[in-house]
C-alpha cells in the first residue's frame, strides 16, 4: 500500500527493482516523505538480516540499523529534503547489523512530484572493492574529502592537503583518482561547484556572493569556471532551475 501510493504520488515509475536486484555491490533505495523505505533491491534486504525485501518496506533507517548509523542516515535525508540538494559519490563506511563493515560511495538525490514538490529521495551506496591493507588509506582519504566538502570557502591546496593524509602530492592524487576517476583538483573544482549550484538552486544570494562561498574571490574566475563545468553561466543556472 505504502509503495503504490508512494509512485502514484510521484507520477512515474522511476526505478526498476528487477534491475538493481541483479547488481549485488550496489545497494539501492527509494524513500518517501517521512524516510520510510518503499522499495528496496535484495542486496539491502540481504545485508540487513531480511529474506524478503518486502520486509523492509514501511520501516525507517533508524528500525534496521544499529546507532548511530541510523540516525545520521535519517539527518541526511531531511537535510536533501529541505535544501533540494543530493549527494554525489560520498565516501562512507556502512557498519551492518551483523557487524561487517565496508566502505562504499553515496549517491542520493531527491524526488518530485509534478507540482515540483519533493515527495521522497531515490538513493544508491556502490561498494569499493579494495584490498584489506587498504583500509586505513580509505579512512585517511575519507578525512581529506570530508576536509575539502566542509573548508571550500577556503584556500584548498594540494601539499597541505597531502600532508594531513601523511602523503605526498603524488599519492593523494592517485588515490583520489582511483576512487572517484578524477585528479585531486579536479575533485576540488566539482566540489566548489556542486556546491554553487546547490546555493544558486536554493538561496537568493548574489552571484557574488555564492563565488565567494565556495572559494573564489575573483567572481569572472568563478563564472568562467562554472560555465566551463556544466556548460551554462551561474545565472543562466539559477533561471533553469527555478
Amino acid at each position: 500500500m505504502i509503495k503504490s501510493t508512494f509512485f502514484q504520488q510521484l507520477g512515474r515509475c522511476v526505478v526498476s527493482e528487477s534491475l538493481f536486484d541483479q547488481v549485488p555491490d550496489i545497494v539501492h533505495f527509494v524513500k518517501d516523505i517521512e524516510g520510510r523505505y518503499v522499495s528496496v533491491n535484495k542486496t539491502l534486504a540481504r545485508r540487513l538480516g531480511f529474506e524478503d525485501k518486502d520486509e523492509l518496506i514501511g520501516k525507517k533507517a533508524h528500525e534496521v540499523f544499529p546507532s548511530p548509523l541510523g540516525d545520521g542516515f535519517s539527518a541526511q535525508d531531511s537535510n536533501i529534503l529541505k535544501t533540494g540538494a543530493g549527494i554525489h559519490a560520498r565516501l562512507e563506511l556502512h557498519i551492518y547489523p551483523n557487524g561487517k563493515q565496508g566502505w562504499c560511495l553515496t549517491y542520493k538525490e531527491p524526488l518530485f512530484n509534478e507540482q515540483k514538490k519533493a515527495v521522497g529521495i531515490c538513493g544508491i551506496s556502490r561498494d569499493i572493492h579494495a584490498p584489506s591493507e587498504e583500509r586505513d588509506d580509505l579512512a585517511i582519504l575519507q578525512k581529506v574529502i570530508i576536509h575539502i566538502r566542509n573548508n571550500v570557502e577556503q584556500p584548498l591546496r594540494l601539499p597541505e592537503l597531502a600532508e594531513m593524509a601523511g602523503l605526498s602530492v603524488y599519492q593523494l592524487d592517485q588515490r583520489i583518482r582511483n576512487l572517484h576517476q578524477i585528479s585531486a583538483g579536479q575533485f576540488i573544482t566539482q566540489t566548489r561547484i556542486e556546491k554553487a549550484c546547490n546555493l544558486l538552486r536554493c538561496t537568493s544570494k548574489s552571484i557574488a556572493e555564492t563565488a565567494l562561498e565556495c572559494g573564489y574571490s575573483d567572481q569572472s574566475a568563478f563564472s568562467r569556471q562554472f560555465k566551463q563545468t556544466t556548460g551554462v553561466t551561474p545565472k543562466a543556472y539559477r533561471q533553469e532551475v527555478h
